[in-house]
C-alpha cells in the first residue's frame, strides 16, 4: 500500500506542475505537441526505449502515459527540452513556438509549473489547517521531559530533560521543531531543567554530522505513557493486545513512560516476560517471548490529543480565510527549511551528500497504513520541495531555464543555438549523474540494512 500511496502522489505531483506548463503555454498560444505522464524514453536518454503505454492525439497535442515511472513531461514547440530534439530546433521558427514569443512570456511558461506546486502545497496545507486545526507544544510543554536516542545522550542530553531555550535563552519555534532547528540553524549551547535545576548543555561540534548520519534517528521525542497505537505485523502479543491500552508492568518493574518499556526490554531479548497492561478498567496480564529486537510490536500513537496531562498544548481553530494566511506561512517554512538542508549536502564537516536518497527513499516516506490526512500533508510537502528542486540552476530542469531567459533579457538577444546545446548536455550530464548517486545511495542502504543488519 506504501508504494501505491507513493505512485498516487508523484502522479499527482506530475500531472498537476506539466499542467503549469501546459496551461501557461496555452495562455500565450503557444504550441504544445506532448503531454506525458512518465516518460516514453528511459529518462534521461530521451534516444533510449521510445514507447508509451497509452497516446491519444487531440488537436495538436499528444497525451499520452509512459513506461518508465518517474516524473513526465510536456514537449512544447520550439524548445529545447528532455527530449533534445534538436532537428527541430534547426528549421525556421513558427509564431506559434516557445522561441517566437517574448522573453515575460516564455519565463512564465516555464515558472507555471513550479508555481502550479507552490499553490497545491499552499493550498493542500490550508485545507487541512481549516478542518482539522493545530497542535501547538511548546518546548516547556513537554513537563515530563524527553526520552533520548543515542545521538542526544551522546551530545549531553539525559532522560526526563525539559528544553528551555537555546543559546541563552532563545525560545524554540516549537517543540517538535527542534531536532530540525538544531540541525539546521547553527545551534551551539541549549539549556534545560534537569532534576529541578537550570543546565547548559554545549553541543558537541561532530553532532550535526552524527544526527544527519542518523537520517532523523537518534535525537529524542516527548516522554509519554506506554500507550499501544499502531500495532506491527509481527507484534508478538496477537489478538491480545489492542490499540488504547496501556503497559503498566513488565515482569514486576513498573512502567512509567514508553522509554521505561524500551528500556526493560532490551534486557529481556529472547527470554520471557509477562506483561500488564490496562484496557479501560481492567487489567490484564500476558506471557509472551521477547524476540531478539527486544521490541513488542508496536509504536505508540501519533495524537497529541491521546496525551493530556502528560503535554500542555494549544488547539489552534482556523476560520476559512484565516487559514490562507496560516497555510502560506507552513508553505514558505516547508520550502525555506528545504533550501537550509543545501549547506548541509555540501559541507566538508557534515557530508550530507552521503544522505541523499532517490525513489526508494520517497517510497519509504509513505507507510501502509496511511491516513488521508497523512497521505495529503506528505503530498504537500514534497509537492513544496519538487518547486524548490525544480528552481536550481541547473540545465534541464525549471531554473536552469529560467536562468538562460535572464541572461537573455539582460544581453537583450537570444543566446547562441549552439550553446544553448552544449549547456543542455551539460544538464543531462548532470541530473543523469545525480540520479545514479542518490539511487545509488538507496541501494547501498538496503543492502546493508537487508544482509548486514547495519543501519
Amino acid at each position: 500500500m506504501g508504494t501505491l500511496y507513493f505512485i498516487l502522489s508523484l502522479s499527482i505531483l506530475v500531472l498537476l506542475h506539466e499542467f503549469g506548463h501546459f496551461i501557461a503555454a496555452r495562455a500565450f498560444k503557444t504550441r504544445v505537441e506532448k503531454f506525458y505522464l512518465f516518460f516514453d524514453f528511459l529518462f534521461p536518454i530521451p534516444t533510449l526505449l521510445n514507447f508509451a503505454l497509452f497516446k491519444k492525439k487531440i488537436g495538436d497535442t499528444e497525451y499520452g502515459i509512459g513506461w518508465f515511472p518517474l516524473g513526465g513531461y510536456v514537449k512544447i514547440a520550439g524548445m529545447m527540452d528532455e527530449s533534445m530534439d534538436e532537428e527541430a530546433m534547426k528549421l525556421p521558427p513558427k509564431a506559434d513556438e516557445y522561441r517566437s514569443k517574448k522573453n515575460w512570456q516564455k519565463l512564465i511558461i516555464m515558472l507555471g509549473g513550479i508555481i502550479m506546486n507552490i499553490l497545491l502545497g499552499w493550498l493542500i496545507y490550508s485545507q487541512l489547517l481549516f478542518w482539522t486545526g493545530e497542535v501547538h507544544l511548546p518546548a516547556e510543554g513537554v513537563k515530563n521531559g524527553i526520552h533520548c536516542d543515542s545521538i542526544a545522550l551522546m551530545a549531553g542530553f539525559r532522560n526526563g530533560d525539559i528544553i528551555l531555550s537555546h543559546d541563552g535563552g532563545t525560545k524554540f519555534e516549537s517543540f517538535l521543531t527542534i531536532p530540525k532547528e538544531l540541525l539546521l540553524d547553527d545551534i551551539k549551547t541549549v539549556e534545560v531543567m534537569r532534576k529541578g535545576q537550570k543546565e547548559t548543555i554545549t553541543l558537541p561540534e561532530d553532532f550535526i554530522a552524527r544526527a544527519v548520519a542518523a537520517r532523523g534517528h537518534g535525537l529524542f521525542d516527548y516522554r509519554i505513557p506506554c500507550l499501544v497505537g499502531d500495532l506491527a505485523k509481527e507484534n508478538v502479543i496477537k489478538g491480545k493486545l489492542q490499540r488504547g491500552d496501556v503497559v503498566i508492568r513488565i515482569n514486576g518493574s513498573t512502567i512509567t513512560y514508553f522509554d521505561d518499556a524500551i528500556t526493560t526490554l532490551s534486557t529481556l531479548k529472547e527470554k520471557k516476560a509477562d506483561i500488564t497492561f490496562l484496557r479501560g478498567t481492567d487489567t490484564i496480564h500476558v506471557s509472551v517471548n521477547v524476540p531478539k529486537t527486544g521490541l513488542l510490536g508496536f509504536r505508540p500513537p501519533t495524537d497529541l490529543k491521546l496525551y493530556r496531562g502528560y503535554l500542555e498544548f494549544t488547539e489552534i481553530q482556523y476560520g476559512f480565510f484565516g487559514s490562507f494566511k496560516a497555510g502560506g506561512i507552513k508553505a514558505y517554512k516547508s520550502m525555506r527549511d528545504y533550501l537550509k538542508q543545501f549547506k548541509l549536502v555540501f559541507s566538508s564537516k557534515v557530508k550530507g551528500y552521503k544522505q541523499l536518497g532517490g525513489v526508494g527513499t520517497m517510497a519509504s516516506m509513505f507507510p501502509d497504513d496511511m491516513s488521508l490526512v497523512g497521505f495529503l500533508s506528505l503530498t504537500a510537502f514534497i509537492s513544496l520541495i519538487l518547486a524548490v528542486a525544480n528552481l536550481l540552476p541547473i540545465p534541464m530542469l525549471d531554473g536552469g531555464y529560467v536562468i538562460m531567459l535572464l541572461i537573455e533579457m539582460l544581453i537583450r538577444r537570444p543566446l547562441n543555438e549552439k550553446v544553448v546545446d552544449n549547456i543542455q548536455k551539460v544538464g543531462l550530464i548532470l541530473i543523469l549523474a545525480l540520479m545514479i548517486f542518490a539511487n545509488g545511495n538507496d541501494l547501498y542502504r538496503w543492502v546493508m540494512t537487508r544482509f548486514f543488519h547495519v543501519g
